[in-house]
């Protein structure tokens, strides 16, 4: 049996918890027992050495866990009461008198800690080695490192740290002094597409008086060419990242004005309460998260399965109910139609406020909707936008559906049309106008169950939505679907790319004078006019 082993089956059998480094004895006394330069000195061995065991050792002192007995130069890992040797591997027990802490000045804590970074370049752990490469790209690295660097690289097999290890060794290796070399790596941060680069190749671009940073005019003239690369690239990530925020908008304001197109637009109520019904479905979310905070906590995760229909259902009984008392007296009265939801929706805030509080509340996410995927360095798309986008899609087709391949999507399609004939044909067009609000309704429940996931939940999350879903519907035309899609996702795109070029005040502004002057052409909108409207 090795000797390696038998420290293994020490560390796994007798001391549980404890991580055993194999680092050279000679290197282990200098670490704990010599001076500052001596461990300085130690640390960079351990680096040279690129052995995985040496990050388990340097996390041990930096947490604390090595002492020693200064008179017998005995160096031991020490962790909740129990102790091996450093050097032999054998258990310690019980602990020796004269136990001593090792001393860490803060310069050598800073050596260790760069030494850590390296070192989890040859870790075992994939997830390691590349949040250590990934760090080193985007923070710098010194030319001291190339060793260790070179080393992981050797060792590496998996192709993403290798490309990423790739380019910080050209980092590293700008600082050298061979020409040849620096042009290599110029060359090489060519493929980049970190912002990180970008300033190290505008930096070799730089004159220090009148000499450049650069000395060599073909490094400096690839570097120029390795920067309009780097710079290409960087332009087209926000450009990406632009469009894809412009898209996660439109689908947000998609869901929020799907219901008000069936509501508006099929039936023509200027529903002013719809946004508070967007404010209805986030709550019920927030209802549902905590009941399964406190009875399902092992389930928490799949929380939103139960919220989505709990959203759907507590707006649509509550906008069945405002069309029953109230909405159905106002048909074809739509001044008073917009006063009287614009009172209800008062109404609702403050019934919400009395019941949950004034104040915002969080709506957690579970943690398949945490995080993001990454495109390029510093561009990243979460996780939660993505499953906004994907879900508005899927209320989307089944609401087309509804409208189309079912009966109830029928008799709405032919009440829309003309309601003294649908009335005639036996269908009871009351019932009708009371489905197809609570549909409406219920879909605006849904945004509220998604917008909840990007943002607080409060009594007046509605308002910051209702003008918008007004303005993706009347753009769209009013009581078309397809235009209502159109509308939404050229709005939230228009607007973000807007955003970065005159800021979020402006391009509001812009928006809204382009939908007056659009409006004031083609009063229709995207698509023809159809609907109750038509007929009057």
């Amino acid at each position: 049996m090795t000797f390696l082993l038998r420290l293994t089956l020490i560390a796994a059998f007798i001391l549980p918890g404890f991580a055993f480094a194999v680092v050279p004895p000679a290197v282990i006394e200098k670490l704990a027992l010599g001076e500052g330069e001596d461990k300085i000195a130690a640390v960079a061995e351990v680096v040279t050495a690129a052995d995985p065991d040496g990050l388990v050792f340097l996390q041990a002192m930096m947490n604390g866990e090595v002492q020693v007995v200064a008179e017998k130069k005995q160096v031991l890992i020490v962790r909740d009461g129990k102790a091996v040797d450093a050097v032999s591997g054998a258990e310690v027990s019980p602990l020796p008198e004269g136990l001593e802490d090792v001393v860490l000045p803060n310069r050598v804590r800073g050596e260790i800690q760069s030494a850590m970074s390296a070192l989890k370049l040859v870790s075992p752990d994939r997830k390691t080695r590349h949040t250590a490469a990934k760090s080193l790209l985007e923070g710098g690295v010194d030319a001291g490192m190339l060793t260790i660097i070179s080393k992981a690289l050797e060792k590496e097999s998996d192709a993403e740290i290798k490309s990423m290890l790739v380019l910080v060794q050209a980092q590293a290796q700008l600082k050298s002094s061979d020409v040849a070399v620096r042009l290599a790596a110029v060359k090489a941060l060519g493929s980049s597409n970190s912002p990180s680069t970008k300033t190290l190749l505008i930096d070799l671009l730089q004159k220090n008086g009148d000499d450049f940073a650069e000395p060599d005019a073909n490094v400096r003239a690839q570097a120029q060419i390795s920067l309009e690369a780097v710079q290409s690239r960087l332009t087209w990530g926000d450009r990406a990242a632009q469009v894809f925020s412009g898209a996660s908008l439109g689908s947000i304001l998609l869901l929020a004005a799907l219901g008000l197109a069936i509501t508006y637009g099929l039936m023509g109520v200027i529903n002013m309460a719809h946004g508070e019904l967007i404010m209805i479905g986030a709550y019920a979310t927030y209802v549902v998260q905590n009941f399964f905070h406190q009875h399902l906590p092992d389930w928490f995760n799949w929380y939103p399965l139960l919220a989505v229909p709990a959203a759907f259902i507590a707006s649509a009984v509550v906008g069945m109910i405002l069309e029953r008392s109230v909405i159905r007296f106002l048909y074809g009265r739509p001044l008073e139609t917009l006063l009287a939801t614009w009172g209800i929706s008062l109404m609702l805030i403050q019934l919400v406020r009395t019941v949950f509080g004034a104040q915002n509340v969080q709506v957690e996410n579970p943690a398949w909707m945490s995080g993001g995927l990454e495109m390029f360095s510093g561009v990243v798309l979460p996780f939660s936008r993505i499953a906004i986008i994907g879900f508005s899609g899927v209320v989307l087709l089944l609401v087309w559906l509804a409208l189309t391949r079912t009966r109830l999507g029928l008799f709405v399609r032919g009440v829309t049309q003309n309601r003294a004939i649908a009335s005639c044909m036996g269908i009871n067009t009351a019932r009708i106008d009371t489905w197809c609000f609570g549909l409406g309704s219920g879909i605006a429940g849904l945004a509220g169950c998604a917008l909840s996931q990007i943002g607080n939940v409060g009594p007046d999350l509605g308002q910051s939505y209702i003008v918008d879903s007004f303005m993706v519907v009347v753009l769209g035309g009013v009581g078309q679907l397809a235009g209502t899609v159109y509308a939404a996702l050229g709005l939230g795109v228009v607007n973000k790319i807007l955003e970065g070029w005159a800021g979020a005040v402006i391009a509001k502004i812009i928006v809204l004078v382009f939908i007056i002057v659009f409006i004031q052409k083609r009063p229709q909108g995207l698509f023809a006019l159809k609907g109750r409207f038509a007929d009057a």
